[in-house]
Formats: C-alpha cells, sequence, structure tokens
C-alpha cells in the first residue's frame, strides 16, 4: 500500500452516495437520518447508571423510558451511529488517511483550536436538542420530505456558516500571503 493518501471521492458522486442512503434508510425505517439521537441516548444510558435515583425522579427520564421501554442504548440510532464510525474509520484506512494530527490555521494555538472545537460541540449539541435534531436529521431528512423546518434549517445552517466565516477567515489564512 503506498504512504501517499488517496484522493478525496467526488463531492458530486459522494452527494449521491449520501442522498441513496437518506432514501434507503427512509425506505426501511421510515425514518431518515439523524445523529443527536444516538448520543442522548448514550447521555441517558449515562445518567441511569451513575446518578439512578436522579433518572428515577426525573419527569424528562422518566417520559424517556416510557417512550423507550427497550433501553436507550437499543435505539436503532445508536447502532446508526456505530456505523457511521466504524465506516469512517474504515475508509481512512483504505484511503491511507488515518493519523493523530490537530489541523488549525497558522494564527492559532493548540490549546484554542481544542477550547473552540469543544465548545463549539458542545454549542452544537445543546443546540440540535433545542431544534429537535441535528443538521442530518433536521436539513438533510426534513428537505428529502420538502418539509418546511427542512429547508429553512438547511439555509439558517449555510447562512450562518458564510456570515461566521468572514470572521474567521483570519484564523486558518497564512499571514505571510
Amino acid at each position: 500500500m503506498s504512504d501517499t493518501p488517496k484522493k478525496y471521492m467526488n463531492p458530486y458522486l459522494a452527494g449521491f452516495f449520501l442522498g441513496f442512503v437518506l432514501l434507503v434508510t427512509i425506505y426501511i425505517t421510515g425514518r431518515g437520518l439523524g445523529a443527536s439521537g444516538a448520543f442522548k441516548s448514550v447521555v441517558i444510558q449515562t445518567v441511569e447508571t451513575v446518578a439512578t435515583d436522579h433518572a428515577n425522579n426525573t419527569a424528562y427520564y422518566q417520559e424517556f423510558k416510557a417512550q423507550h421501554p427497550e433501553g436507550p442504548m437499543k435505539s436503532w440510532l445508536v447502532f446508526e451511529m456505530l456505523g457511521v464510525l466504524i465506516g469512517a474509520f474504515l475508509s481512512a484506512v483504505v484511503a491511507n488517511r488515518v493519523s493523530l494530527k490537530l489541523e488549525k490555521g497558522p494564527g492559532v494555538t493548540n490549546i484554542t483550536r481544542i477550547v473552540a472545537a469543544i465548545i463549539g460541540g458542545a454549542l452544537f449539541g445543546f443546540g440540535s436538542q433545542l431544534g429537535r435534531g441535528c443538521t442530518s436529521g433536521s436539513a438533510l431528512s426534513g428537505m428529502a420530505v420538502m418539509s418546511y423546518g427542512g429547508i429553512i434549517t438547511m439555509a439558517a445552517i449555510f447562512g450562518m456558516a458564510y456570515a461566521m466565516a468572514y470572521f474567521f477567515r483570519k484564523l486558518w489564512i497564512n499571514k505571510g500571503e
């Protein structure tokens, strides 16, 4: 196997495959794709294991338990995310892209990059609960079924990304250019 990484997949072909997977998922399960539900299941299982009394005395956990009597870890979303993680790892191995490196712009320290990633991830997770789903659930799956909310979500995601890119681009651009 060569030491040089393989080129990335054509983005149009990757988009086609993503749409195909979404179509098959809707056909088989009657629901679209989503990731935040899997993380919610893991958090609920953790709380039930670590703080059993709290979980037993909180309405939110009781409601979830009533809706999912088989337990939070039996959710198909958990298995979907395990498949995504395993598939991404195998794809990286095949393309010779497995490495431990911190990608950042020249104007950013390692600590700043790690703290910003953690804060951004936490805000994204919190926002996905407020919005009742992550980008793949709200935007991708919502747009696939022509949901007005899905279209608005996708417009908001791209609009905010373009607006924020203007302010944060200097962190990623080499100052020598």
